[in-house]
Formats: structure tokens, C-alpha cells, sequence
């Protein structure tokens, strides 16, 4: 589907981009791509071609390490742009990261050289996306201090009510990808998942997680115990799930 500058959804998440002459948006050759919930949204390869911008949807980037491992460096909300894929293409070093759709997502491509010129030519795109890139950067420092010093549950519960919404309540993700986004391991995060699912607070299966009762995971935010500890659950009554 290709993206015309005139489209007012477009302009609504990136009003930046209206600074774009149209003989130049056009040269960028822009398109809009849908993805189902995990599909692989950009990579490496992608990032030698094109530039992304994220218009509906959340996505995660991460890094694979050389033992196979995924570490999840930040998530991408709709409006925003990959500070990974900014910093790599003015470096001109390869992109790092790998782009992964959490919900299901509509993405812009552009042309990278249209992409990296608007960046350092318009003072309008370099401001908007310098700000998302300087956003990304704290994100990304809260979510290393958060692993330091909050509970486990907690953490888990914020991913969780980070990527629902009361309209939305269902996330398609794995155990072991939780886990890389809360830094924490596959087997802990499967066994805080059983207590929220007898709790009757998620429901969960394989390769999604359903957010029941949000109440119940906000006040989970609320849990200001001691690093590593994690708020005390009620018991469950007898005879419930």
C-alpha cells in the first residue's frame, strides 16, 4: 500500500512530516505494511534499504546474542522511531537490532537516503525525532534501573499493562519473550504467570497472555518491597481456577 503525505492519519502521528516537499516524498517511495502480532517487522538487511516509522501498534527491538539469547533493548509505541536505526544509519554502521510486532502493526517505509537527508535537512523531523530517540534513551534507562531494583512481579505486571489496553486486552508473546523484556529467565516468569492465572488476573496459552483484571495488576504497582521481593498474593479460595 503505498502512503500518500496527504493522509491525515499519517500527519496525525508524525505532523513532522507535513515539512516534506511532495516532490520528495515521493522520491523516498513510501509504503505502509501491515504485520500480524510476532512477525518479524525489520532487520539488518532491511536497514541497508529503508527507513521505518511506526503508526499503529507496539514493537519490540531486541538484540540476539551469540549464544542464541534475546535481549530486549526498548518498545517502539505508534508515532516513534527505532533510535537504534537513526543512530546506525548517520554512523553508517549496521543496524544491530531486530524489530518484532508485539500487537499487530502497520508500519511507513521510506527509502533510507530520504529517511537520513529529512533527518539532517529538516529542522522539524530532526527535532521530533531526536526527541523520540532522546525518549528511547531514558526508556531504556528505566527499564535498567527497574531490573535492579523492583520486584519481579511488578515488572512483569507493568509489560503486561504496558502492552494491553482495556479495548485490547490480548497479547500474543511467549514466556521466554517476557522474560528477555523484564531481564529476567523463562522458567521464573512461567511460574509468576501460574500465580496470576490462579489469582484469575491473566488467562493464559500458548504464545499469548490475556489480561483479565487490570485492577489487580496496577496494584501491583503500587509494591514497593525489597529488590527481588515480590508482593505477597492472597490465597486462592478452594475450588476456583
Amino acid at each position: 500500500m503505498v502512503a500518500s503525505i496527504a493522509d491525515s492519519g499519517l500527519l496525525e502521528r508524525f505532523p513532522y512530516l507535513s515539512a516534506i516537499r511532495p516532490e520528495e516524498w515521493a522520491e523516498a517511495q513510501p509504503f505502509a505494511r501491515t504485520f500480524p502480532a510476532k512477525a518479524r517487522i525489520f532487520q539488518r538487511e532491511d536497514a541497508d534499504s529503508y527507513g521505518v516509522f511506526l503508526i499503529e501498534g507496539t514493537a519490540r527491538i531486541s538484540r540476539i546474542g551469540e549464544d542464541g539469547s534475546e535481549h530486549v533493548l526498548s518498545v517502539l509505541a505508534p508515532g516513534e522511531v527505532c533510535a537504534l536505526l537513526v543512530l546506525s544509519g548517520l554512523s553508517e554502521r549496521d543496524y544491530p537490532g531486530i524489530m518484532t510486532a508485539e500487537t499487530d502493526v502497520t508500519a511507513l517505509f521510506v527509502s533510507k537516503r530520504s529517511f537520513l537527508r529529512w533527518v539532517q535537512e529538516y529542522s522539524p523531523v530532526r527535532s521530533a525525532v531526536f526527541g523520540s530517540l532522546l525518549e528511547n534513551i531514558l526508556r531504556m534507562d528505566e527499564q535498567l534501573q527497574a531490573m535492579l531494583s523492583e520486584p519481579l512481579d511488578t515488572r512483569l505486571a507493568k509489560a503486561l499493562l504496558r502492552a494491553t489496553s482495556e479495548r485490547r486486552p490480548l497479547l500474543y508473546t511467549t514466556h521466554h519473550g517476557l522474560a528477555a523484556e523484564i531481564g529476567s529467565a523463562r522458567e521464573v516468569v512461567s511460574r509468576a504467570l501460574q500465580r496470576f492465572r490462579r489469582q484469575g488476573w491473566v488467562e493464559t496459552g500458548r504464545g499469548w497472555v490475556r489480561v483479565v483484571r487490570r485492577s489487580e495488576l496496577e496494584a501491583q504497582l503500587d509494591w514497593s518491597g525489597k529488590p527481588g521481593e515480590s508482593k505477597k498474593l492472597p490465597k486462592t479460595t478452594r475450588g476456583k481456577a
